[in-house]
């Protein structure tokens, strides 16, 4: 594989914008569709952007399609269906009135990936790493947990269920990029995106398919505006796949922590609202671990 230095920094924060950008339309999509509809939307309509972009890399490159080894099957199918009960706890999450400390513990994320990494992939975390996945989640929880927020079992074991299933389908993802062994590691990563979402896409339609069929109907007539939400779902996943290429995903996942800083803005610059000392403490702590994790790649 080439050199990419920092190129897995660039992905990942262009990945973090694009999600910001597919969460604010997502959010609009729920009224009309529900909040499984909308979520929906990403898997269908950001299936054949992923297409394209595989076209477009193997035309850009003059390569044909990847014939993938048994191995990559599992490592694929893990990563697909894990991101789908990760959605599903983050949903049973949006009902519970314990939303804020089920989101926080959603965001040991990166503790939980660096864990997997480790045990089945053997992705190396250094001492650094390790301080700087500790020091970012610290800081994401510590704006999370505010003083008054009520604590109880069922909202962290929630939170750190969907965390675990949002791990698993990083290092998953990882694990099937890793094993095509391409010589383009742009091809690998694209070409287990729009293989993802075609098993994200298939599952779930049959799912609604056979559950609430009007819901997909929604989803079809709402064809115009679902269409930016799908792009926007295939570009940040195109740049969190070619992320997974060339790093572990303990440090894209840790890096990926600055979606909570570009939130902050939006909610700081845009809609006024002042920022409190303890959210201030944990921004410090959020650049304090993506600072120290840079310096340590």
């Amino acid at each position: 594989m080439p050199d990419t230095g920092w190129l897995w920094a660039v992905f990942t924060l262009i990945a973090a914008s694009a999600q910001t950008v597919r969460n604010a339309t997502q959010r609009g999509l729920t009224v009309t569709l529900g909040t499984v509809g909308a979520t929906h939307v990403r898997f269908l309509f950001g299936f054949p952007f992923a297409l394209v972009f595989l076209l477009g890399v193997m035309l850009t490159l003059g390569q044909k399609l990847p014939y993938p080894p048994p191995i990559y099957w599992p490592w694929i199918v893990a990563g697909a269906l894990t991101q789908i009960a990760a959605t599903a706890l983050m949903l049973a999450a949006m009902n519970d009135r314990s939303f804020v400390v089920v989101y926080a513990y959603i965001k040991t994320e990166p503790v939980q990936v660096a864990l997997f990494g480790l045990v089945f992939l053997g992705d190396v975390v250094t001492p650094a790493m390790a301080a700087a996945i500790v020091i970012a989640t610290t800081g994401v929880v510590f704006m999370a947990l505010k003083p008054g927020t009520s604590m109880d079992i069922r909202a962290t074991l929630l939170g750190l269920a969907a965390g675990a299933m949002f791990a698993a389908s990083a290092v998953g993802y990882r694990g099937a990029i890793l094993v095509l062994e391409l010589p383009s590691y742009v091809l690998a990563a694209t070409f287990t995106l729009a293989v993802g979402l075609l098993i994200q896409s298939g599952l779930l339609s049959l799912y609604l398919r056979l559950r609430n069929p009007k819901v997909l109907s929604a989803i079809l007539r709402a064809w115009r505006p679902s269409l930016f939400a799908g792009f926007m779902g295939a570009l940040a996943s195109q740049f969190w796949f070619l992320a997974f290429a060339i790093a572990t995903a303990a440090s894209v996942r840790t890096l990926a922590l600055v979606e909570v800083l570009f939130a902050q803005a939006i909610s700081r610059f845009v809609f006024k609202q002042p920022t409190t000392a303890r959210e201030a403490f944990g921004i410090v702590l959020i650049v304090a671990g993506v600072v120290l994790l840079l310096w340590a790649h």
